[in-house]
């Protein structure tokens, strides 16, 4: 068991949130892992590392989380968070503030420098899912737990065009 997914189970344990695990095959595609899951791909929620810098903050992290089917709007993303540019953070920079391989990052930050904005469209759905620290076990939480627990800024930060 992956520390992340330990500390992700252990926090929503002691929220007392309204959640499942499931395990399934190893897979960190949204669109795939929707589909073994049986969650329709809106409701995946997909947690992608930014970097991010300008409008006086420096360069810095943002674990931006989007619908598994809809694509990041960097500009967007960096107009939340006071930005002037952004990029994806490498495999290796995301490994190390989250703990985790891509595509198996939860939605849920565990590190300081790391904050979180969640799309707006996430709030669609009355159940989520995501990925839980490991590519092979995935979580379901009613939204409403979710985001009382999770402490995210919510924006609107994917491509109107997906």
């Amino acid at each position: 068991m992956s520390d992340t997914h330990s500390r992700l189970v252990e926090l929503l344990r002691s929220n007392e949130a309204d959640f499942r695990i499931i395990e399934h095959e190893l897979e960190g595609r949204s669109l795939e892992i929707s589909k073994i899951r049986g969650n329709h791909p809106s409701q995946a929620m997909k947690a992608i590392v930014s970097s991010v810098r300008g409008g006086g903050g420096g360069k810095r992290f943002i674990l931006a989380v989007i619908p598994g089917s809809l694509r990041i709007n960097m500009r967007a993303l960096c107009a939340a968070v006071g930005a002037q540019k952004g990029s994806f953070a490498t495999p290796e920079q995301a490994n190390q503030l989250t703990g985790c391989v891509m595509g198996a990052i939860p939605p849920f930050s565990f590190h300081d420098d790391l904050p979180l904005v969640v799309d707006n469209q996430c709030r669609n759905n009355e159940e989520v899912v995501f990925n839980a620290g490991r590519l092979d076990c995935s979580i379901f939480i009613r939204f409403v737990d979710y985001a009382r627990i999770s402490g995210a800024k919510f924006a609107d930060i994917v491509d109107t065009d997906s």
